[in-house]
């Protein structure tokens, strides 16, 4: 097998057979444990679009509380839109949102279940459709909008135990 630049073997790709086909990955055996994950996603917009968002002045109404809505529902619905994912008993799914500067807002998006596979994926879900969410409430006013990063922070739980990204 061929060895990464950190010269150790790269991962098994779980989600493939022997013969490279697509497959759920049977987690019947892996114990129950407490999961978390955080994701985030930033956007770009004109200031005067943050403001509008901040301030509350949408036309479609409260942006935070619709798109907050948004990212739980997808959450809630990862398994429905990711082939492979398995439905998961979330216990709980957070959606925040932080101005950053004059012309950026960050969402961060946590997920938490007991169960034996991890919440990455659900929380990645939450922060992309919160940040789509943001963008339809107040494209009359700035299609130039941008979602710049979606990504995972975190994650809490399982035998691969807690991961934090590097910055």
């Amino acid at each position: 097998m061929p060895r990464t630049p950190r010269n150790r073997k790269p991962s098994r790709l779980t989600h493939l057979d022997a013969r490279g086909r697509a497959q759920m990955v049977d987690v019947g055996a892996k114990p129950d444990t407490a999961r978390e994950a955080v994701a985030e996603a930033l956007l770009r917009m004109q200031p005067a679009t943050l403001r509008l968002i901040v301030k509350g002045t949408s036309k479609k109404g409260d942006v935070f509380a619709t798109a907050r809505l948004a990212g739980i529902q997808a959450a809630k619905r990862t398994d429905e839109l990711i082939p492979l994912c398995h439905a998961i008993a979330l216990s709980s799914v957070r959606v925040e949102f932080e101005p950053r500067g004059k012309n950026r807002l960050r969402i961060l998006a946590t997920a938490r279940c007991t169960g034996p596979t991890g919440v990455e994926m659900e929380a990645l879900c939450a922060a992309s459709v919160a940040a789509l969410t943001v963008y339809d409430m107040v494209k009359a006013a700035d299609r130039g909008m941008a979602v710049e990063r979606v990504r995972l922070l975190e994650k809490k739980g399982g035998r691969s135990g807690h991961w934090t990204r590097k910055k």
